[in-house]
């Protein structure tokens, strides 16, 4: 059952108070960001946690909690700025919280980080984390970015803790001080699900195949939302130029036109859908065989928590382009299992390209690498096993401060 409506939600209550656990409610502002909590909800619930999922409705909600064993209510919040609108789900979100009781809540994303935590605090949840992926005010100028940084520092100040995604962001998160040191905590070396390594693995793929590509035509590979922030202008831009060196290449897209603030403009999507030699495949649910079509993986962002993407690709076997902005430049060791560029310049992606792609031998041992590496630091079971025990000490040290 997947109620959209608080009133469903609350005829529910009388059934899930005999469950036996404390209650967590993880909240997302938009059900696509559901793509993030893979194993992460179940590791909580094979941790003693009933577990809510909580965003605006959508089929990845549904879709989710029922993989993850969670229990799902669609509330709807809006991902840009919609004073309105936002106080009409800041209410939504305080009465459903008044009717769950949670004992610990877990709000990410930055609408949901804002409004789930203002309403954790008036709802008196005791053990209140606010999940830091990502700054937004990375790539916002001018008023929006004072108004985006007010927001992150109203976020923090709600909840007890600050997880943060990755040990750059954490640094930036002090340097901009949404909270003291005291209350950003860094789980491991980073990351907040972790990769499969068994599931992103090297080996065969049938993907070129299907795409009528020869076993030796150099694949360069992108997966994610296909958005300015993540540097597609970019890369189109430096793919005419990686062409030049390379005339065989081709670009594979691993990723659909998110509709965000920050959407390609519609030339720049018939530019990459008109291209013989760009292949974008939308949504694909099962990303796992097109990092085994690639030869190395690009991420020319401009802004990140810690990308999965770049996780997965190496655990798969590949080296990574990805720039030394916050986030990313966690995810790559220089030189060893990828390369690190400027954000903002094509020549740079370019140049590390046609560097890697020149050199097979360099490819296969940043490979190894990088999958070694992910394996000792990164696997899903490290970091959610991790993240079960932060949680489980947090609800101790609430209850003990009551």
């Amino acid at each position: 059952m997947f109620p959209s409506d608080l009133n469903e939600a609350a005829a529910g209550l009388s059934t899930e108070s005999t469950c036996i656990g404390p209650h967590i409610v993880v909240g997302i502002t938009h059900p696509q960001t559901c793509l993030t909590l893979t194993g992460r909800l179940h590791a909580l619930g094979e941790a003693g946690f009933r577990v809510t999922l909580v965003s605006s409705p959508g089929e990845l909600l549904e879709k989710t909690a029922a993989h993850e064993g969670a229990r799902a209510i669609a509330l709807r919040m809006e991902r840009g700025m919609a004073p309105l609108a936002d106080l009409l789900s800041l209410i939504r979100l305080l009465r459903l919280l008044l009717l769950l009781r949670p004992e610990m809540t877990e709000f990410s994303t930055p609408k949901a980080g804002l409004l789930g935590g203002l309403a954790a605090r008036l709802a008196g949840v005791p053990a209140r984390i606010y999940m830091l992926r990502g700054l937004k005010l990375n790539t916002a100028k001018g008023l929006k970015r004072r108004i985006l940084l007010g927001a992150e520092r109203l976020s923090a100040r709600c909840a007890k803790v600050v997880l943060c995604n990755s040990a750059s962001l954490r640094s930036e998160a002090l340097a901009l001080r949404i909270a003291p040191a005291a209350k950003l905590k860094l789980l491991g070396n980073g990351s907040s699900n972790g990769v499969n390594v068994t599931r992103f693995s090297p080996g065969e793929s049938e993907v070129r195949t299907r795409l009528g590509l020869r076993r030796e035509t150099p694949v360069i590979g992108f997966v994610g939302r296909l958005t300015r922030d993540k540097g597609l202008p970019e890369l189109i831009e430096a793919f005419e130029l990686i062409l030049q060196s390379q005339p065989e290449a081709h670009l594979l897209l691993v990723g659909w036109y998110d509709a965000s603030e920050d959407a390609l403009s519609p030339a720049l999507q018939g530019r990459i859908e008109r291209h013989r030699r760009i292949h974008c495949t939308g949504y694909v649910a099962d990303t796992a065989p097109f990092y085994r079509a690639m030869d190395l993986l690009v991420l020319p962002t401009w802004r990140e928590g810690f990308p999965n993407a770049v996780l997965e690709a190496a655990a798969t076997g590949l080296p990574v382009v990805t720039t030394e902005c916050t986030g990313s430049r966690d995810s790559v060791v220089p030189e060893v299992t990828g390369l690190l560029i400027p954000p903002g310049y094509p020549e740079a992606i370019a140049e590390a390209v046609i560097k890697l792609l020149r050199d097979p031998a360099r490819r296969r041992q940043m490979g190894i690498a990088a999958r070694a590496w992910v394996v000792e630091h990164y696997s899903d079971a490290r970091v959610l096993a991790l993240t079960a025990d932060f949680y489980r000490n947090l609800l101790q040290e609430s209850r003990r401060q009551e």
